[in-house]
């Protein structure tokens, strides 16, 4: 893979820009049969919490026509069965890892990055702020800014300095913008934009919620335009806070449409469901659209949207011919 496709979220570097969603690639077993986890930029793990959790009863999925809905009710192993089982063997097998927290509430986010303060292998955190906050009436972290900056902040201060800290926010707000600015002023390093929307469907047959949680998260292509909205909005905003864009990436020309908008990397999620390979796949396309549109280095292409137009930047060849390699 060439060099044009090294990039930088902060205090961390990466080979790539492409990583997998937030529980969408298990422990990381689960997707080793199919390519060598190394040629990923980084894996992120499900979302980790205090305790062992089952999730939701079923039915928790349904297929949309252009999208999933999912209420899985963050099923996982909690924090002792994942340090004991599952991040050693990323570590072993030399897995870039950002390791996904989540809690109801402040402490437990803080003792999460406690937990992790001294764990070595830990590339960066990912905090998931779409959970519900038990001391305020289950209403979302990610949906208040005050709320989304006291998790950073707790996260900031009892995790290992110098390591990388991203707020994973919720589309689901008036002014996502004003949330990312208050996880920023609160000490993340970057941003995760975005988790799944809210929705819900109706089974015909048993004329019923579809999902035993009524309602549930989108994800899949069906997102992808409200999470290049929201990538955009906010690197306009904060144009040196890198920002890792999710929503719907399947195609690299989906993940080029997230650089373009400001993002400096992208992660790939329900597009693994249906093809446990689609990272690479991913990577592979995105070089060969930055190649065809002459742009040696992947920085040159990070918001190159918000330019006006007319402009190129200093990378750019303009008198070789774009062509997409099929």
């Amino acid at each position: 893979m060439s060099d044009r496709l090294r990039t930088t979220l902060g205090p961390l570097e990466l080979p790539n820009p492409v990583m997998t969603a937030s529980g969408c690639g298990g422990t990381g077993r689960e997707l080793a049969p199919f390519f060598d986890l190394t040629r990923l930029g980084a894996f992120v793990t499900t979302s980790v919490m205090p305790q062992a959790r089952a999730g939701r009863p079923t039915p928790r999925v349904s297929e949309t026509p252009s999208g999933l809905l999912t209420a899985m009710g963050l099923p996982g192993p909690g924090i002792e069965t994942f340090l004991e089982h599952e991040l050693p063997w990323l570590i072993e097998n030399d897995v870039r890892t950002i390791v996904s927290v989540a809690g109801s509430s402040v402490q437990e986010y803080g003792d999460l990055a406690r937990r992790l303060r001294n764990v070595p292998g830990v590339a960066a955190i990912e905090v998931n702020i779409a959970c519900p906050n038990v001391e305020d009436r289950g209403r979302m972290f990610g949906w208040h800014p005050a709320a989304a900056a006291s998790v950073v902040r707790a996260v900031r201060a009892q995790a290992r300095p110098g390591t990388p800290i991203f707020a994973k926010l919720a589309p689901d707000v008036t002014d996502i913008v004003t949330i990312a600015l208050a996880c920023v002023d609160a000490g993340a390093d970057g941003l995760t934009l975005i988790n799944t929307m809210e929705a819900m469907a109706i089974d015909p047959h048993t004329l019923r919620p579809a999902l035993s949680g009524v309602s549930g998260g989108l994800s899949g292509p069906a997102i992808r335009p409200v999470a290049v909205r929201c990538v955009y909005q906010v690197h306009a905003a904060l144009p040196s806070t890198p920002i890792i864009g999710v929503g719907g990436v399947a195609t690299g020309l989906d993940a080029l449409e997230f650089i373009l908008a400001g993002a400096s990397a992208v992660a790939v999620g329900t597009a693994v469901f249906h093809d446990p390979a689609a990272g690479p796949r991913v990577l592979r396309e995105l070089d060969e659209a930055l190649a065809a549109r002459g742009i040696a280095r992947l920085a040159d292409a990070v918001g190159l949207a918000h330019k006006p137009a007319g402009y190129v930047p200093p990378q750019v060849r303009p008198e070789e011919p774009v062509e997409e390699r099929t």
